[in-house]
């Protein structure tokens, strides 16, 4: 049963994730859908997403104890960080892991080292439209070095899968995956004419949902990523799906009260909430991720306010640039709830910066509630 005295916490369904996991596969039919796990590492969304027949992109070792320690067979498992150790890969094989994504060659060398035969994908930067929580350079080779690399894949005794992109993190223009999809076809035929055939085209996560903001939803998306898939690839490449947020951010609503609201000497309104950037809100960082927030008083009259965390961080506030219009009548005590919030939220949530606990999430339908730790 939710106590909720106790505040903040974040309350999960599980039922939304499995609904989000339908819709998503009638928008891409015959696509492999491999969740993202460090959207939300919670047990009960994982095995929700388990029993609808989901794989898993995992980044961590830590990840993949999570998932095989739920009976989640390790041939769904691709792990799918492309910064990972050599003692890291050797484990991740050792349990049974035979699926992996790199960029770099010396990666490749550890991959084919310590998991010899594995399946890889090989992960390049796309020229496409910036997305709301952007990448920048971190992951990627240029497109001109996948065929090459996935050709070396081959002579080191692996299986190479094909190559893999991501058009960035609540990605809103469905252009990209277009753009992604023509740069990817054209890697195909590279590799046709070295003699090796794309098994998949990992198209990666970034399927937007709505916040504040619209974005396009799931039929548009899919239209068109199934038109450029069937335009640009060779007839019967697998199509791979890596979302994250797509399936559990409408899964989950941050429960939370206001601590304090002041009138700054400058005249803005300041309300600040007891949880912050740092007890699971990152994504409000520069402001990307602006979330929908509810509160006990929506009929009064509203106003700009700059909302906060509890922290003495300075950077601990969420919004003061975006226009965000609250109750002129909320007091302290007052309980907010802030939707949307089900990914990137437990597992951005810091053990315990200034001294403040762990976010709390509790899982409906579940007998026992799952602390972050």
């Amino acid at each position: 049963m939710i106590d909720g005295s106790t505040s903040p916490y974040l309350v999960l369904y599980p039922d939304r994730v499995a609904a989000a996991y339908r819709a998503l596969g009638a928008a891409l039919p015959g696509a492999r859908i491999r969740y993202a796990v460090k959207a939300t590492p919670v047990p009960e969304v994982l095995l929700a997403l388990a029993a609808a027949g989901a794989e898993f992109d995992v980044a961590s070792p830590g990840e993949i104890e999570l998932c095989l320690g739920l009976g989640i067979a390790p041939e769904l498992l691709c792990y799918g960080n492309t910064v990972k150790k050599a003692a890291q890969i050797a484990g991740a094989h050792a349990r049974g892991v035979r699926r992996y994504a790199f960029d770099t060659a010396d990666d490749l060398r550890r991959i084919a080292r310590h998991a010899p035969g594995a399946e890889v994908e090989c992960r390049f930067l796309p020229a496409t439209p910036p997305s709301r929580t952007p990448f920048g350079g971190k992951f990627g080779c240029a497109p001109g070095e996948v065929a090459p690399l996935l050709t070396m894949a081959r002579d080191l005794g692996l299986v190479p899968a094909g190559p893999y992109f991501h058009v960035g993190s609540q990605q809103t223009d469905p252009a990209a995956w277009r753009i992604g999809l023509e740069q990817a076809g054209r890697i195909a035929g590279e590799l046709a004419a070295a003699g090796i055939p794309v098994r998949s085209v990992n198209i990666g996560g970034g399927l937007p949902i709505p916040y504040a903001e619209p974005a396009p939803g799931l039929a548009e998306l899919g239209a068109v990523i199934t038109a450029a898939a069937r335009e640009h690839l060779p007839p019967g490449t697998a199509l791979v799906v890596e979302p994250g947020r797509a399936l559990t951010g409408a899964a989950g609503e941050l429960h939370c009260e206001v601590v304090a609201v002041r009138i700054a000497p400058d005249g803005r309104r300041w309300v600040y909430l007891d949880v912050g950037r740092y007890s699971g809100l990152a994504e409000t960082e520069n402001e990307y991720i602006v979330y929908r927030i509810a509160t006990e008083r929506d009929g009064d009259p509203r106003t700009e306010a700059v909302l906060a965390g509890p922290t003495c961080d300075g950077d601990d506030v969420l919004y003061q640039c975006t226009r965000i219009l609250l109750p002129v009548t909320l007091r302290a005590g007052d309980r907010v709830r802030i939707l949307d919030a089900g990914a990137y939220t437990a597992s951005y949530a810091s053990v315990s910066f200034n001294g403040f606990p762990p976010l709390t999430v509790h899982v409906t339908g579940a007998e026992r509630e799952w602390v972050q730790s």
